[in-house]
């Protein structure tokens, strides 16, 4: 049992993203360039919909691996809308190229950070990973999906967490949601990086990396797909969930109409620009 300010603990996953606002302003010399990337519309998984610019390939992560996971990750179709929890749509439609096949929750919890733990969560489930299935509450405290179809939830008295057992076993899908709508609730930002760690190589990023800033608000996006030139350069998609919780979706880019919605990407750059957020510092880190 860890204490914790508890009030400050949900105000930091509440507050976990900026809100829709908050985008930045492309560059004059590119909003209006036109964009040479052709996308197979009629395709509904990232790595068949997104074709590489002129000179790049797609790098294949291996069968099995989140990258993997991630790549061939089901879309909807394509002009599809960002909507939120409770079904509306976001006001800011413009910055997006395509949305990811899967639930948002009828509550305002899969925000941002939540998005790539709901990627990371699913992936294990469903590959049987299960004594990997387990995160960190802000607080600090570790809760694993193997305690929680266990029976044991999570209690908190004041400023304090504590464990026991109060229900049956339970192991089934429609339970592991409710696991995680525990986790969004009380995790973020800064505690999704506590647990991951620093890429430290440009030649190191691969599809399943996130970019973040750990705070309140703070912000993370995820690398969606990768490809590369005879060169070596890499170029990258980038994924997000946003506040409040919506619709998981390929961000567009904004600030180079030529290879969008490809970004160039920089881990030794003092920041990072992306469609709907600043990254400052550069901050990529991996699970």
């Amino acid at each position: 049992m860890k204490k914790i300010i508890w009030g400050i603990i949900i105000l930091l996953s509440v507050l976990n993203c900026h809100n829709d606002k908050t985008s930045s302003k492309p560059n004059s010399e590119n909003e209006n360039s036109e964009n040479p990337i052709r996308i197979n519309k009629d395709k509904n998984t990232i790595k068949e919909r997104f074709l590489t610019p002129e000179n790049y390939t797609w790098i294949e992560e291996k069968p099995d691996s989140f990258g993997y996971f991630i790549e061939n990750f089901r879309l909807k179709d394509y002009g599809s809308k960002i909507l939120k929890y409770d079904g509306s749509p976001i006001s800011t439609q413009h910055l997006h190229e395509a949305v990811f096949d899967i639930d948002t929750g009828s509550k305002d919890l899969q925000q941002c950070a939540d998005a790539i733990i709901r990627l990371r969560a699913e992936y294990l489930f469903k590959s049987k990973q299960f004594d990997k299935i387990q995160f960190h509450f802000t607080s600090g405290d570790l809760v694993t999906w193997n305690d929680y179809k266990n029976g044991i939830r999570a209690f908190v008295n004041g400023n304090s967490v504590s464990f026991r057992k109060t229900a049956v076993f339970d192991d089934s899908y429609k339970n592991f949601r409710n696991y995680l709508d525990l986790i969004f609730n009380y995790a973020g930002t800064i505690s999704l990086n506590e647990e991951t760690k620093p890429v430290i190589k440009n030649s190191d990023l691969k599809t399943g990396d996130i970019l973040i800033t750990p705070g309140s608000p703070g912000h993370v996006v995820f690398i969606s797909g990768v490809c590369s030139n005879a060169q070596g350069k890499k170029l990258f998609l980038l994924g997000e969930g946003f506040t409040p919780a919506q619709s998981l979706h390929i961000l567009s880019n904004p600030f180079n109409r030529r290879i969008s919605p490809w970004y160039e990407l920089d881990i030794d750059h003092p920041e990072t620009q992306t469609a709907r957020y600043i990254f400052k510092p550069t901050n990529f880190r991996q699970f």
